[in-house]
């Protein structure tokens, strides 16, 4: 699944960190040596995928919410809702709900050595990419 983006570079100022965003950014950089293989079942590749999105989405509800927490879900979808109801991050959330719905049931499937459809995938890392970069830059304002 090549791919001119570095998901390493997108989550660069989380290099290292020792809390949730520097194990969202250590699966960015599992994303980006994959991009680089040969591997042609990409339920691996959605399972990190999935796991950067989530450590990203439970690091902006701990350092950003109104309770400092989130909830024990794997489901992007809910994360995002949460993210919206807690923090002042605001996007369209019916347009990502579909792309997050898929990428939770591809990681789901690769736990469970499913093969999945990677062309499904593909199209839901398009639009989830949308939101990563929306994410990041709600963690920059923030930051800054």
């Amino acid at each position: 699944m090549p791919t001119n983006n570095l998901y390493q570079t997108k989550l660069l100022q989380f290099e290292n960190i020792e809390n949730l965003a520097g194990k969202a950014w250590e699966h960015a950089l599992t994303l980006d040596v994959l991009n680089t293989s040969k591997i042609k079942d990409c339920s691996i590749h959605c399972f990190h995928y999935q796991q950067m999105l989530e450590l990203l989405f439970k690091h902006l509800l701990e350092t950003y919410s109104k309770f400092g927490s989130y909830s024990k879900t794997h489901k992007l979808s809910k994360l995002l809702e949460e993210l919206v109801a807690n923090t002042e991050f605001r996007t369209d959330k019916d347009k990502y709900f579909m792309a997050l719905q898929v990428l939770t049931v591809c990681a789901e499937e690769y736990r469970y050595n499913f093969l999945i459809d990677c062309s499904g995938y593909q199209q839901s890392v398009i639009i989830g990419d949308e939101l990563l970069l929306e994410l990041i830059g709600f963690a920059t304002k923030e930051i800054q």
